[in-house]
Order: structure tokens, then C-alpha cells, then sequence
């Protein structure tokens, strides 16, 4: 089992340029991802991808790829940079726009003619780029698994409780109906009319309430569900949604049984299993 938040990190170098990959992930019903890379480097966003959805199926993933730290390089061509304010002065002469150029321009010009050009084209750099995200979905996957190893223990631990819940109704099913004769003939008896148990009337009040108190089958349909459900917990691949889809029946059968059995002891041992199953349902929603 997976959590969906986790953060990893890389690094690789290519020349004089360090780069580092970051991906961090957080929660999201399906994939949701995100790539940011330099511009020059825009067209490795699906091999990127390709490599992220190998290792992750859920959640909102983000990627960010940054060459020094962000910067593209510090290393400026002045004959570039003077020959481009040329081309510009040139340009505002023959419009006749006075060309007055500022420490702006120079910083401008001096910034989109220096770093990205030197890093090499995007297939070139692909191999280090690579690395770094190896390196960094190694990171993600490891914090990940982390997670994922404490919420199983807590579901688990959770699993435990509602099976003892679970258990504990069908004990108590068992003695409704015995329970419900008895106080039926209690009020007949406080009414002033004198029953036999063996009465026919008797017997098929108490037998149309057995049949509309039993709950056999939503204990059985449980037990199952509950099985199922731990299983699914300790397998490899994506659990998540189809934890998701045990969990509604687990809680419509335990709504069934609440509105059934019209005992009271039984109604607390159903709000503790509705308490338990909200507090799963929270922490389903953190793994992929």
C-alpha cells in the first residue's frame, strides 16, 4: 500500500550547469500531473511523463526541473548582445522611434541570449535529465510506501475493531427475538390480558418480528466484505478506489442492520462500527 503525499529529489549535471528535479504529490481521485520545464526543454514533458506514470497512479503529481537553481546560466555573449542592440537601434531608427536603450534591456537581452543555449538541446540533455528524475521518483516512492505502511497498520487495527463489532451483533441477534416474546407477553400481561405463550396470536407476532429483526444476511454479506477488504489492504498495486467501493457496502449493510434489528444494544455496537468506518474512509482517501 502506497500513500498519495510524498516529495522526492534529484540532481545530475550536465557541463558546468547543475540540474535538479523535484516531484512532490499530495492527494487527487485519479492522476493529476504537472510538468514544468525550461522552455528550450519543453518537448521532453511527455518522455517526463511516461517516466511519473510508470511508478505513480494516483494523485495531483507535480515535476519541476531547474537548471542552477533556476537560473539558465550567467556566462553572456557581449558581441551577441551588442549586435542584437544594433539590430534593435537599426530597427527604432527605421520607424523612427528614438532608441534609448536602459540597464533593463541589457539585463533582458543579456538573460535570453546566455544559459540555454550553452545546456544543449533537449534530446542531448535527456539522459541527465533522466537521472535526476529517477533519483527523484526513487525519493517520492520510498516516502510514499512509508505512509502507506502506517495508514495499513491503522486500517488494520480499524478492521480489528469492526469484526469484533461485527461478531459481537450476531451474538446479539440471536437473543432479540427471545427478548421481544418476552416483553410482548409483559405488555399483554400489564394490559389485562391473559396469553399463553403457545397462543397462535403470540406466535406469529413474535415470528413476523423475528423475520423483520433478522439480520443473517448483512452479518454474513459483512464478514465477507470485512475479508475482502483486509485482503485488498495487504495487496500490491493500486487499493485505493476499490477500497473506496468496499467501504459504501460495508456501510450499507451496517445501515441495514441498524435499521432492523430494534435492539439497543445492537444500535450502540452499530454506531461504533459507523464511527470506525467514517475514520477509514477519511484516511482511504491518502492512498493511491
Amino acid at each position: 500500500m502506497n500513500s498519495m503525499t510524498g516529495f522526492g529529489r534529484g540532481a545530475a549535471n550536465i557541463g558546468t550547469h547543475n540540474i535538479t528535479v523535484q516531484v512532490n504529490s499530495v492527494n487527487r481521485r485519479g492522476l493529476d500531473l504537472s510538468v514544468s520545464l525550461p522552455d528550450a526543454w519543453e518537448t521532453l514533458e511527455g518522455a517526463v511523463s511516461e517516466a511519473v506514470r510508470k511508478v505513480v497512479a494516483r494523485g495531483k503529481v507535480h515535476v519541476v526541473v531547474e537548471v542552477d537553481g533556476g537560473a539558465l546560466g550567467a556566462e553572456w555573449d557581449e558581441d551577441a548582445i551588442g549586435e542584437t542592440l544594433d539590430r534593435l537601434k537599426d530597427l527604432a531608427e527605421s520607424r523612427g522611434v528614438p532608441f534609448q536603450p536602459s540597464a533593463e534591456l541589457l539585463w533582458e537581452i543579456a538573460n535570453s541570449q546566455s544559459g540555454e543555449g550553452q545546456l544543449g538541446e533537449a534530446e542531448d540533455v535527456w539522459p541527465a535529465v533522466e537521472q535526476a528524475l529517477n533519483a527523484a521518483l526513487r525519493g517520492l516512492g520510498a516516502m510514499r510506501a512509508r505512509e502507506g505502511e502506517a495508514l495499513l497498520v491503522d486500517f488494520l487495527g480499524r478492521l480489528g475493531k469492526l469484526h469484533t463489532n461485527v461478531e459481537a451483533v450476531a451474538l446479539r441477534a440471536a437473543q432479540v427475538p427471545v427478548n421481544y416474546r418476552e416483553q410482548l407477553m409483559q405488555r399483554l400481561r400489564a394490559g389485562g390480558l391473559e396469553l399463553d405463550l403457545n397462543d397462535e396470536r403470540v406466535l406469529k407476532e413474535v415470528a413476523l418480528f423475528a423475520d423483520r429483526a433478522d439480520v443473517t444476511e448483512e452479518i454474513t454479506r459483512l464478514r465477507s466484505h470485512l475479508g475482502q477488504l483486509k485482503d485488498l489492504l495487504r495487496s500490491e498495486g493500486e487499493v485505493g478506489r476499490k477500497a473506496e467501493f468496499i467501504l459504501q457496502e460495508i456501510g450499507r449493510e451496517v445501515h441495514t442492520i441498524g435499521s432492523k434489528a430494534n435492539d439497543l444494544a445492537i444500535s450502540q455496537r452499530v454506531i461504533e462500527c459507523k464511527n470506525e468506518l467514517e475514520r477509514v474512509k477519511e484516511q482511504i482517501a491518502n492512498v493511491e
